[in-house]
């Protein structure tokens, strides 16, 4: 059982008008909690359920508190303490420790006696899973891997070989992190030729991958995932990619060979990052843009266009393709009035 007042020590909010000893049993949204449900309010767009919500008590900001017809937990960070206070209802089970039997793991490897191997896993020679490791189903450890303690591979995750994972790393399933990157020289009778991929991943404290993201491993040198990172699901990261600590980047973004991505960075769904290309510190990238060159200050871009209704759409893509041709007409009218203007062209001849 979990009470209000563990949920205010918990997310650090103030408990104002109700109970500390109030049992709380799960959360939900402002219009769907039933009584003993924890709710919150984060987005102004949802306010007008607050009045009528049946929650027990509702996360929220000092400016809504009264609005809110139920016990609040006030904060000036209601989305960092809801965070908080949702911790207290996952799901977790206690795993196991031991290799099942159903698992196999290589006699040169080392494994950490409190560590758990899933059924049906693979921990090639030299490898090594590091105290608390929790490796769930069907998961294949290369070679001279590294698990840092405390990290989960939820399911069917590869870790190639000579990759290294920090602590507290969770991996979500069908990630693949180390897989050879995309090294290619084109031969003199136009075939072909595959370029070996010498370097390694390091991945480093408390980042999470998302399901079936793909983490290539650097041509020489290692491709980087610094501490903090959080990467979604099916996301691409190419040979020798380095993530600054803390940026955040959302579903099917794709990041070329040799990109530098800055700490505290933002990168919304689809954002697509050209090879050789530095994102400074603190950058921000709306979705589905496409980042052609280097990004050295601070801030929010964008690129390409919203959607619109079709037959608008069509016209203005009509449009799109006369921007050349009348980009060249105006240059030519520009001219003639340029020189029509000029006092040498109005002087009696």
């Amino acid at each position: 059982m979990t009470t209000l007042g563990e949920i205010a020590v918990a997310s650090g909010a103030r408990l104002q008008g109700g109970d500390a000893a109030t049992v709380i049993t799960g959360v939900a949204p402002l219009d769907r909690a039933a009584s003993g449900q924890l709710s919150f309010l984060i987005h102004p767009r949802y306010r007008s359920y607050l009045a009528a919500t049946r929650a027990a008590a509702v996360i929220l900001s000092p400016a809504d508190v009264a609005d809110c017809p139920t016990p609040a937990l006030v904060t000036d960070h209601p989305h960092i303490a809801y965070a908080r206070a949702a911790v207290l209802f996952a799901l977790t089970s206690k795993s196991p420790i031991g290799v099942h039997p159903a698992a196999w793991v290589s006699p040169e490897a080392r494994v950490a006696a409190d560590a758990w191997i899933g059924p049906h896993c693979t921990v090639e020679a030299g490898a090594v899973i590091e105290t608390g490791v929790v490796v769930g189903p069907n998961c294949v450890i290369g070679e001279q891997a590294v698990i840092g303690a405390g990290s989960r591979l939820v399911a069917q995750v590869t870790v190639c070989h000579r990759v290294q994972l920090g602590r507290r790393v969770l991996v979500h399933p069908g990630a693949v992190i180390g897989s050879d990157g995309f090294g290619l020289a084109l031969d003199r009778d136009g075939r072909w030729l595959k370029v070996p991929q010498l370097g390694g991943v390091q991945i480093g404290n408390d980042v999470e991958i998302g399901a079936n993201t793909t983490i290539d491993r650097g041509a020489l040198e290692d491709t980087v995932i610094e501490d903090g990172v959080k990467l979604d699901n099916q996301i691409q990261v190419a040979h020798n990619v380095r993530i600054g600590a803390h940026s955040a980047l959302a579903g099917c973004v794709g990041i070329a060979g040799s990109a530098q991505i800055g700490r505290h960075c933002m990168l919304g769904g689809g954002v697509g990052i050209a090879g050789h290309l530095e994102i400074a510190d603190r950058v921000q990238i709306t979705g589905m843009s496409l980042v052609a060159q280097s990004i050295n200050e601070p801030g929010t871009y964008s690129s390409g266009l919203t959607v619109e209704p079709n037959r608008l759409w069509n016209k203005i893509s009509a449009r799109l393709r006369r921007l050349d041709e009348l980009f060249r007409r105006l240059a030519v009218l520009e001219k003639k009035v340029n020189q029509n203007s000029d006092p040498q062209s109005l002087s009696p001849r």
